[in-house]
């Protein structure tokens, strides 16, 4: 078994981690909705987009993370030796000597439903954006309307293809590129 303090130490390094990777697509997704609303529909800004509704899309985050963080460290584990640089559930997981299945099944389930969710609103968002967009009579309005998406867009496809090259690929033995690239 495992010190008790090497698995706090390693829980909170993991929770925070994930949250301020999660808290930066919620928070991108916060921005295509606050885009949307202020192209869209700007007489209606601040009735849409006030405090409480930012704060309940960050605490999202918050309660995502401890969802995650939860469930990884329920498990026992058998070793302290992570050969990664992050302490990753992919690699925490190996490293565990529970039964798996239902945690791994559970943690994916999540994560993939939270990603998914937030990648299809942005994209549905920035749809009705242009859309928009491309219906105003004047070309300087859609310039300047353009000009506050475009900087957006493109933290949104940097955050999302350097997330899909770090983990969406087939599984490797541990070699010093796979360390380095995750």
């Amino acid at each position: 078994m495992i010190d008790q303090l090497f698995i706090l130490h390693v829980s909170q390094r993991f929770f925070f981690c994930f949250f301020f990777f999660t808290s930066d697509f919620i928070v991108l997704t916060i921005m295509a909705h606050d885009r949307y609303i202020a192209i869209c529909n700007p007489l209606q800004y601040e009735r849409i987009m006030h405090k409480g509704a930012c704060l309940q899309m960050v605490a999202t985050g918050l309660i995502f993370s401890l969802i995650y963080t939860c469930g990884t460290f329920a498990n026992t584990f058998c070793s302290n030796v992570i050969n990664q640089f992050f302490c990753e559930v992919p690699q925490l997981l190996k490293i565990s000597c529970s039964d798996l299945y239902l945690v791994e099944t559970g943690l994916l389930l999540l994560g993939c439903t939270m990603a998914f969710g937030c990648f299809v609103f942005i994209i549905v968002t920035y749809m009705q954006i242009f859309r928009t967009v491309f219906r105003m009579p004047s070309v300087h309005g859609q310039k300047k309307a353009l000009s506050t998406c475009f900087p957006h867009v493109t933290v949104v496809t940097l955050f999302i293809s350097s997330t899909v090259f770090a983990y969406a690929r087939p599984p490797s033995g541990t070699s010093c590129l796979d360390i380095v690239l995750r």
